[in-house]
């Protein structure tokens, strides 16, 4: 059922704002995101940040077009995909104070992101569903990440997984209000997204898990940019 109506509402958007521009804005961030799992891999650090600063303005553009200046939910979601733009910018670098700056964009983002929820409108009752298994996810997540995070960002990275579990939690309750289904999915893919980067920073992992994680991450990003389109907010 639930992708009877995604397919429904994704038709409904291609008819109505997927215009030449803004499929254009969504094959770019696409193919820019190819080109930095590509050069990522092939160490190639300048093509890499090249690319991912491009890819980032890819989905900024999205949302533009897609009106995130004409509604109060488009705005403070844009304002979240502007903090995620500078999360990757810092996250370009190496160091622990490039992490910790990334860390803090992205925390600040899914604040704005949440906000921009509440205004559309969520279900209280459906929120309530989701609190329970998020909070389970949020756990393990947190006990598989402890032995191998450094006690000066014990607190910051559990800080941060309360803020991203609070904002698939207050998805769902979009949905509860006849919220766009393009909300829950990039939240969704975002989240997921951030395991990859949980992996790859602080785990002694040897598998480039930026090779599912930055794939992921575009395609929510450009999910909630589309999503500005279907806003009821005024």
């Amino acid at each position: 059922m639930l992708l009877l109506r995604w397919r429904d509402e994704c038709g409904i958007l291609d008819a109505r704002i997927m215009n030449h521009q803004t499929k254009t804005a969504v094959v770019a961030t696409a193919a820019f995101c190819f080109v930095l799992v590509e050069s990522s891999l092939a160490d190639m650090q300048v093509t890499a940040a090249i690319a991912k600063v491009i890819a980032s303005l890819g989905f900024l553009t999205v949302a533009i077009l897609c009106g995130a200046l004409r509604s109060s939910y488009g705005k403070i979601l844009l304002a979240g995909l502007v903090l995620s733009f500078l999360g990757d910018v810092f996250l370009i670098g190496d160091s622990q104070r490039a992490f910790l700056s990334g860390l803090a964009a992205f925390l600040l983002a899914h604040m704005a992101y949440v906000a921009a929820f509440t205004v559309n409108g969520v279900s209280l009752r459906w929120m309530g569903f989701a609190v329970l298994p998020v909070l389970g996810i949020a756990v393990a997540v947190s006990a598989w990440l402890a032995p191998h995070t450094p006690p000066e960002l014990t607190l910051p990275v559990q800080l941060y997984t309360i803020v991203i579990s609070a904002m698939v939690v207050a998805a769902v309750g979009t949905r509860g209000k006849g919220g766009s289904v393009l909300i829950l999915t990039g939240a969704l893919l975002f989240f997921l997204s951030d395991l990859s980067v949980a992996a790859l920073r602080l785990t002694p992992t040897q598998f480039p898990t930026y090779v599912w994680g930055l794939p992921l991450y575009y395609a929510g990003q450009v999910c909630l940019a589309l999503s500005v389109s279907q806003s009821r907010s005024h």
